[in-house]
């Protein structure tokens, strides 16, 4: 009885340190994503990620755009870019952890999240 009253209060700090951690790191890894998206991606599909329509670019922040696509689809554009257009291919630059957060970064442009 004693090792479980002992043990009870070290394993809520356990959890708290370790939610904390998680917490951390998925705030760092959209900061990181974010620094990604403005300085690789925004000049294509603007600072809001609402995209140029004279250049057609999608609008990152539709409900609809975001329902079209799946999360594999945006890695693969990501990674290899679209042939015949200006979308060009960031495999051999990024890291496929960075191009995740990309992916994640982008889903979370959501406006239909946003309400």
């Amino acid at each position: 009885m004693r090792f479980l009253l002992r043990t009870i209060p070290i394993m809520a700090i356990i959890s708290t340190v370790a939610l904390a951690l998680a917490v951390t790191s998925q705030a760092a890894a959209k900061s990181s994503a974010a620094q990604h998206f403005s300085s690789t991606c925004s000049m294509c599909h603007g600072p809001d990620g609402k995209g140029y329509p004279a250049i057609h670019t999608p609008n990152f922040t539709s409900p609809k755009w975001q329902a079209s696509v799946t999360n594999a689809q945006i890695t693969q554009v990501i990674t290899d870019g679209v042939k015949g257009t200006a979308m060009q291919g960031f495999g051999s630059r990024l890291k496929p952890a960075q191009i995740h957060e990309l992916v994640l970064y982008i889903r979370s442009l959501n406006s239909a999240k946003k309400k």
